[in-house]
């Protein structure tokens, strides 16, 4: 089939490079313009599907927007039995899902209605979902509400964290692809309505919902760093004497253990939550690589009886 596909992250270089190597005909890649990169932000870093589709020697596009005119009439000129959108970034005018022959197939990382929108992935693992999946669907002119053809359904171990998770729902979405491609090309990809009920919608990560609320249970602070583990990272507030740092944690475990939340119960940065205690294992100041718990005691004075807080006026409890 001849196919234009639409992407921009990471999660869909997999999905491009499958249907390349299914030997289907790709007559443009669209992706999201560069992006300013480096310290004064001078050179521009191409999207990770601009880096695959150079790569695979594929004709590549960014336009700033797809509402115009002359978007629409190259967009047409493509000549594509079908657009297959992964995490794109842009919305998809009428012209544009009307120009190829059989439309526009969009693979979302979520078992749809549950998570449309922004962060599926993050989402999931933030509410203790106990699993999720992909499906692939084909695109109307609202957020990700097209009929669904296939879903894959993943579980969600108890330790899974975001990263982990992208990976494995973009793994499973490139084969999920390719079959739906080989599908439709035999006129035999069935389309389901979506559910009226059980509709969620994963908004964007605030920084701001990112900051750790000790005061939780740590249950839901173990699940909102798994969520948010690696990328862009559940946080809190501590003062070396310098003023306010971001600690991001990266990784760690709920123990049996009461406290004061925020409070530093021992030895191995176990902090009190509003129910229960979370062991940090892995943690990151700012500028610096990912380093282990008791790596970072070496270096960071904080000590048990300490009280950490979203805000970082916390100091010693007393």
């Amino acid at each position: 089939m001849r196919v234009i596909f639409m992407g921009t992250p990471d999660f869909a270089a997999p999905v491009l490079t499958e249907i390349a190597a299914h030997g289907h005909d790709i007559a443009a890649v669209y992706t999201r313009a560069p992006k300013p990169a480096g310290r004064r932000g001078l050179e521009t870093l191409p999207s990770p599907i601009a880096v695959a589709a150079t790569k695979l020697g594929l004709p590549v596009f960014t336009p700033a927007s797809l509402r115009t005119a002359e978007a629409a009439s190259l967009f047409a000129s493509h000549k594509a039995d079908v657009a297959v959108v992964v995490a794109y970034g842009l919305i998809l005018p009428k012209a544009i899902l009307d120009a190829p022959a059989k439309g526009c197939l969009n693979l979302h990382a979520s078992l749809l209605p549950r998570w449309r929108g922004a962060a599926p992935i993050q989402r999931a693992i933030m509410a203790g979902d106990r699993e999720t999946g992909v499906a692939v669907m084909r695109m109307d002119e609202t957020l990700d509400t097209g009929p669904v053809a296939l879903t894959e359904r993943v579980p969600i171990g108890p330790e899974m964290t975001a990263g982990e998770l992208h990976d494995e729902l973009s793994r499973l979405g490139a084969c999920l692809m390719t079959r739906a491609l080989d599908l439709l090309g035999r006129g035999a990809l069935i389309f389901t309505p979506q559910a009226e009920t059980g509709v969620i919608y994963a908004e964007k990560i605030s920084k701001a919902e990112a900051l750790i609320d000790w005061s939780r249970d740590a249950n839901d602070v173990h699940n909102l760093v798994r969520g948010l583990s690696p990328f862009p990272g559940a946080a809190f507030l501590a003062d070396f004497g310098k003023g306010a740092e971001r600690i991001k944690v990266l990784s760690g475990r709920v123990i049996e253990a009461q406290g004061p939340a925020g409070t530093i119960l021992d030895d191995e940065l176990t902090v009190a939550c509003g129910h229960d205690a979370l062991r940090l294992s892995e943690v990151q100041r700012a500028g610096k690589a990912p380093m282990q718990a008791a790596d970072f005691l070496r270096g960071a004075r904080l000590t048990r009886g300490m009280r950490l807080g979203a805000s970082a006026s916390s100091g010693h409890s007393h």
